[in-house]
Formats: C-alpha cells, sequence, structure tokens
C-alpha cells in the first residue's frame, strides 16, 4: 500500500510488560529507535534476535512470521534472513535493501474485504468451497499439504472438479504450503499438475500470511481483469517472493 516507499517504517513489539524486570520492550524500542533513523527504505519488523538482551534482528515486513507464543525471539525471518542486526548503539547489515531516497511516497490503498484463508486436510469435503460462492468471496487462499497438494481422487473427496467450478464462478485461488519452510511447486507431482490446470495460482515461497493480505490488496482493484489479477500474485512487489531460498 505504500508505494516508492522513501524511508524506514518500524514495527516492534515486546512480550512482556514494561513494567518487569524481565521486560523486553527496552532493548526493543533502542534498537527500533536506531532503526528508524537509518537509510532503511522498507516495513521492517525490529525484536530480539534470542532470549538474551544482546541485540535485534531487523527482518522484512513480507517475509516474518511469529513462531513462539512468549518467547522474546518469537518473530523469525522465513525462507530468508534478517537485513541486519542491530545493537543500541549501532547496525551491522547482512544483505541488500532498498535505500532511504527522495521518491515521493504514494499510498494505494484498495482492499477486497471477501477474501479468506483455508487449510486443506485430509478427508475435508472440497463443498466447503461452495461457503465462499455463497457469501460472494471473491479470493482465497488455499493452504495446501507440501508441495501444493489438496486431495485429487474422487474416493478420496477429490477437489479437482470444485476448484475448477467456483474459479469459473469468478474466484480467485492462490496456493501456499501448509510448511513454514520451502516453496509450493505443482510440477512435481501429478495431482499437483492436474489441480494447476484448474487455474490456482500458485505462491512460490510465499508465506500465507502475507499472500492473504496482497490478495485483499490486488482484489482491492476493482477494474483489474483475470490475467492482470495473477500477473500481479505473481510479481515480486515487496520481496514476498525469493528467487533462491535461503537457509
Amino acid at each position: 500500500m505504500l508505494q516508492n516507499l522513501n524511508k524506514p517504517v518500524v514495527l516492534t513489539y515486546s512480550q512482556r510488560s514494561v513494567d518487569r524486570a524481565s521486560s523486553d520492550a527496552n532493548l526493543n524500542l533502542q534498537c527500533s529507535s536506531l532503526a528508524a533513523i537509518s537509510d532503511i527504505a522498507e516495513v521492517i519488523l525490529v525484536g530480539h534476535a534470542d532470549s538474551d538482551d544482546l541485540f535485534c534482528n531487523v527482518i522484512q515486513g513480507t517475509k516474518v512470521r511469529k513462531m513462539h507464543t512468549s518467547r522474546r525471539d518469537a518473530f523469525k525471518p522465513i525462507n530468508s534472513k534478517p537485513i541486519a542486526k542491530i545493537f543500541p548503539d549501532k547496525i551491522q547489515f547482512l544483505k541488500h535493501y532498498n535505500v532511504k531516497n527522495k521518491n515521493k511516497v504514494r499510498l494505494d490503498l484498495s482492499f477486497e474485504e471477501k477474501v479468506g484463508l483455508l487449510k486443506f486436510h485430509p478427508g475435508q469435503n472440497p463443498d466447503i468451497l461452495d461457503y465462499y460462492i455463497k457469501n460472494k468471496y471473491r479470493g482465497l487462499i488455499l493452504e495446501m499439504g507440501a508441495l501444493g497438494h489438496v486431495a485429487t481422487k474422487r474416493a478420496h473427496l477429490g477437489w479437482t472438479k470444485k476448484l475448477k467450478e467456483v474459479q469459473e464462478k469468478g474466484l480467485v485461488v492462490c496456493a501456499t504450503s501448509q510448511c513454514i519452510y520451502g516453496r509450493v511447486d505443482p510440477l512435481v507431482y501429478s495431482n499437483g499438475r492436474e489441480l494447476q490446470k484448474t487455474g490456482i495460482i500458485y505462491l512460490k515461497d510465499m508465506h500465507s500470511e502475507t499472500a492473504f493480505v496482497k490478495l485483499g490488496w490486488v482484489l482491492g482493484h476493482k477494474d483489474w481483469t483475470k490475467s492482470k489479477i495473477k500477473e500481479k500474485m505473481l510479481e515480486n512487489i515487496s520481496k514476498e517472493f525469493n528467487e533462491r531460498l535461503e537457509e
């Protein structure tokens, strides 16, 4: 939504209340303040890198995920590494980032609320997709198994026919993986190739939360055609994709 970003946009958090001796708020705020006056022109999250009060990680907003309910270092980069390590008095950069500039930021606040996120499980009836058609949803992120699979054999409640049907009725269906790391790839196994032929958009290594927000933003542009929607979902707008995965 922030086009041509020219300065840092910093998010942070606290896992423990600031009135507790064990609070993580102090270090997170110090490091976030340093990030806010840095030359990083991206949306970033800053927070503890481990359970000690030594330094924080600077993580891209599109590649971060909360991985623990209560640890200080709850937020981790997924399929990526931090932009930087940040200490209260210095920043140690680890990879390339967009640099502060004189661009004029343009707001694109379009957003479609009728977007769903559905996790597939074995034995799940594909008729659940009728709910999204009945309630006039425009898009769905389908969180599939492993490389991007759901059941396809009729004897096991196959989804192929129903997925094709709902897409023909206008529902945009995108595929992500239930796995935290790696990427979807429909070409490895035959049922993946079968599912891809229905028109599903496979979203590489984008994780589901990012995909959910991106699809809402893309579908917010009511004048975009079906081919334009697919083009935008597969365009690397805010580093939500990696060409190569980092360990």
